[in-house]
């Protein structure tokens, strides 16, 4: 179980993130992620996803790595990365589609973000050569993303709409709302420098 966390979080500080941690101001969202591990044997053998839209710092990464910390506590090897991520490891690997295929040895993939890459026809191309390798395995993956469900549902151009009518095809659309906890956080974290600055109350 260890070695599949270190390998599941290629950012080390996001294995922390478990149900256990939750702040309880999104108990909707809490419910619907534990409720898909709970049944995930169910969801694998379906191909069935998730994809958690809403504005910024409403918690969806938050949500998804809690998913993949507690299937990894049950065993299962999980991946939780994002688009840029697997594009730079693909830019460096010589055998793409090898690369692309052993990503399908995770029970589940967590591709963080979308919509946050760089907007260009390369990037357009790996996104969707990953959400297809996925699709034609039948196999589970979770996305994240800042879009709106309207996004999803009007892609701008044939490429958007290659991409999102796979993903909306095996992955439920969860929105998740709340307030924008790293407004928050920045609010708390400025208070000490404000004050080490000479700029708020002592």
């Amino acid at each position: 179980i260890a070695i599949y966390r270190q390998a599941g979080f290629p950012e080390s500080d996001m294995q922390k993130l478990t149900f256990d941690t939750d702040d309880g101001r999104d108990p909707r969202t809490k419910k619907a992620m534990e409720r898909y591990v709970e049944k995930f044997r169910d969801f694998k053998s379906e191909g069935k996803g998730l994809v958690l839209f809403g504005p910024c710092g409403t918690g969806k990464t938050f949500a998804a790595a809690c998913v993949v910390n507690a299937l990894i506590d049950q065993g299962r090897p999980c991946l939780m990365t994002n688009f840029s991520r697997v594009a730079n490891t693909l830019s460096g690997t010589f055998d793409k589609q090898e690369y692309l295929d052993s990503l399908n040895a995770y029970d589940l993939i967590v591709l963080d973000d979308l919509g946050a890459e760089r907007s260009t026809s390369y990037m357009t191309e790996v996104v969707y050569n990953i959400i297809d390798a996925r699709y034609r395995a039948g196999l589970p993956m979770i996305i994240t993303t800042n879009l709106s469900g309207n996004d999803l549902l009007h892609p701008r151009d044939i490429a958007e709409q290659r991409v999102f009518n796979r993903i909306l095809e095996r992955c439920f659309p969860l929105e998740v709302r709340g307030p924008d906890r790293r407004q928050d956080t920045i609010r708390r974290d400025y208070g000490p420098m404000k004050r080490a600055l000479g700029l708020g109350e002592k």
